[in-house]
C-alpha cells in the first residue's frame, strides 16, 4: 500500500487529485449546508415536507448529469484537459458567488439555481478527471490511482459535510458558509493550474451541441460494447444505492435517532471512512490488477448491512423527550452501536464494489472515446440517482413506508441486481479486449 501513496509525489497525479478533491469538498459544503438549512429552518418557512425538499435538492444537482454528460464527454475528448479544467474552475467561482448571495439573503430560489449550476460544473468536470487517469497513469498505477481518487472523493464528501455542519452552528453561519465556498473555489482553480498538459485524444472531433441527439448517440455507442455497458450499469447502481441511503441520513438521524446536526455528520463520517478504507484495500486485494474478483464481496456486504440496518433501527427504543441527542448521549442508548457498525460496513462494501468497476471502465474503454464513455456513465448515473430520489419519494410519501423499510427494500433489490450484474459481466468479459495499451504513453 505504501507504493500507492507514492503517486502523490507525481504532479501528473497530485494536481488532478487535489483539483477534484477541492471540487468534491466544495460541492458538499454547499449541498450539506443547504440540506441542513432546509431540514432545520427552510422546511417550516417554505411549508413543505423535509423529505420532499431534500430529495428535490438531490434531483436538481443530478439533473445536469442527464442533460449535459454526452456533450461534456465530447469536449473532454476534443480538447486538452488541463486548459478545459481551468475554464471549468473559473465557472465554479462564478457559481459559488451566486450561492453566497443566496445564502446571505436566504433566497431559496437562487440557492436551487446555484445547486443546478454546480451540478452542471461537476458534469463537465467528470469526464475529464476519469479520462485523464488512464492517460496519465501507467497500467500498474491505474487501480491504485482509482483507489486514491475514490478515497479522496469520500473524504472530500465527509469533510465537506463536517465543515458545513460546523459552519451552520456559528454566529452569522450563512456568511461563514458563503465565504468558505468562494474561497475553496479559488483554491480549486489554482490547483488546476498545476495539471500537466495532456494530448487531446480526438482533436478533429466535430462536437454535436444538440444535447438530446448526442446523448442518444453516446448511449447507442455504449450499448455496442456489452461489457462496458454492464460495468456502467453497475457503477450507476452504486450511485442509486448510495443516494438512497445518504439523502435520507439527516431525516432518520433527526426523526428516528433524535440526533442533532453532529449526529448527522457522525453517521456520514462512518459511511465515508468505510468507503475510503474499502477503496484503499482494493489495490492490495486485487494485487494491483484490473479485476472484478472483489465485486461479489461488495454486493454481499451492501445487502447484508442494509438489511441489518433495518433490523437495528426497528429494534431501537428511544424515549420521545423532544430534545435532540448529541453523539455521546446517543452512544449510551442500547443498540446504537449496531447502527454505527452497519453504516461503516455499508461504506466499506461500497468501496470494494465501486473501485474495480471504475478501473475496468477506464482500462477497457476505447482510447479515442474514453471521455465519451465516462459521459455515458454519468448519464446513467444521473438516471439512477434521479430514480433514487423518485423511488424514495414514492416509497416514503406515496406508499407510506418507514425509513427502515426503505433501507430493507433497497438491500433486497441489491441482491437481485447484484446477481444479474455479476452474471452479465462474467459472460461478456471474455470478449472484452484492452484497447488502449499503446495509444498514449504516460506523462513523466
Amino acid at each position: 500500500m505504501a507504493s500507492q501513496f507514492q503517486l502523490f509525489k507525481r504532479r501528473r497525479f497530485s494536481a488532478m487529485f487535489f483539483t477534484q478533491f477541492l471540487g468534491a469538498f466544495n460541492d458538499n459544503v454547499f449541498k450539506q449546508a443547504l440540506i441542513l438549512l432546509l431540514t432545520y429552518m427552510g422546511a417550516s418557512k417554505l411549508g413543505a415536507p423535509i423529505s420532499v425538499l431534500n430529495n428535490l435538492a438531490a434531483m436538481l444537482f443530478i439533473l445536469p448529469y442527464f442533460l449535459f454528460s454526452a456533450l461534456a464527454g465530447q469536449l473532454a475528448d476534443k480538447y486538452e484537459k488541463s486548459k478545459l479544467t481551468r475554464l471549468i474552475k473559473v465557472l465554479e467561482i462564478v457559481i459559488m458567488t451566486l450561492a453566497a448571495v443566496g445564502f446571505v439573503f436566504e433566497w431559496y430560489a437562487l440557492l436551487f439555481v446555484a445547486l443546478f449550476l454546480m451540478g452542471t460544473h461537476s458534469t463537465f468536470f467528470g469526464p475529464i478527471k476519469y479520462a485523464y487517469l488512464p492517460q496519465a497513469m501507467r497500467d500498474d498505477e491505474l487501480v491504485g490511482a482509482n483507489g486514491l481518487f475514490q478515497m479522496g472523493t469520500s473524504l472530500a464528501i465527509l469533510l465537506g459535510m463536517i465543515v458545513a455542519g460546523i459552519l451552520t452552528q456559528l454566529t452569522n453561519a450563512l456568511y461563514w458558509v458563503s465565504a468558505m465556498v468562494m474561497l475553496v473555489a479559488v483554491f480549486g482553480y489554482f490547483a488546476a493550474r498545476f495539471i500537466p498538459t495532456t494530448p487531446a485524444m480526438q482533436p478533429d472531433l466535430k462536437v454535436n451541441w444538440n444535447i438530446f441527439t448526442t446523448s442518444m448517440a453516446t448511449i447507442r455507442y455504449l450499448y455496442s460494447l456489452p461489457f462496458l455497458f454492464f460495468v456502467i450499469l453497475g457503477n450507476s447502481w452504486f450511485w442509486f444505492y448510495g443516494a438512497t441511503f445518504l439523502t435520507q441520513t439527516p431525516e432518520f438521524s433527526k426523526v428516528i435517532l433524535q440526533g442533532n446536526e453532529s449526529v448527522v455528520i457522525f453517521l456520514l463520517t462512518l459511511f465515508s471512512v468505510g468507503v475510503s478504507i474499502g477503496s484503499l484495500l482494493c489495490k492490495s486485494l486485487t494485487k494491483n490488477q484490473v479485476s472484478l474478483r472483489l465485486l461479489p464481496f461488495g454486493i454481499a456486504g451492501l445487502s447484508l448491512f442494509a438489511i441489518d440496518l433495518y433490523w437495528s433501527l426497528s429494534q431501537m427504543d428511544i424515549n420521545q423527550t423532544g430534545a435532540l441527542f448529541g453523539i455521546g448521549e446517543l452512544w449510551a442508548i442500547a443498540g446504537s452501536w449496531r447502527v454505527f457498525v452497519d453504516l461503516f460496513f455499508l461504506g466499506f462494501s461500497g468501496g470494494l464494489y465501486i473501485v474495480p468497476l471504475y478501473a475496468a471502465m477506464q482500462a477497457y474503454a476505447p482510447t479515442s472515446h474514453r471521455a465519451r464513455i465516462v459521459g455515458a456513465n454519468n448519464i446513467f448515473n444521473a438516471i439512477f440517482m434521479v430514480g433514487s430520489a423518485i423511488f424514495a419519494i414514492v416509497l416514503l410519501n406515496a406508499l407510506g413506508l418507514s425509513l427502515p423499510q426503505l433501507f430493507l427494500v433497497t438491500g433486497i433489490l441489491n441482491v437481485v441486481f447484484g446477481a444479474f450484474l455479476y452474471v452479465k459481466l462474467n459472460k461478456h468479459i471474455k470478449n472484452a479486449t484492452l484497447q488502449n495499451k499503446d495509444d498514449a504513453a504516460p506523462m513523466a
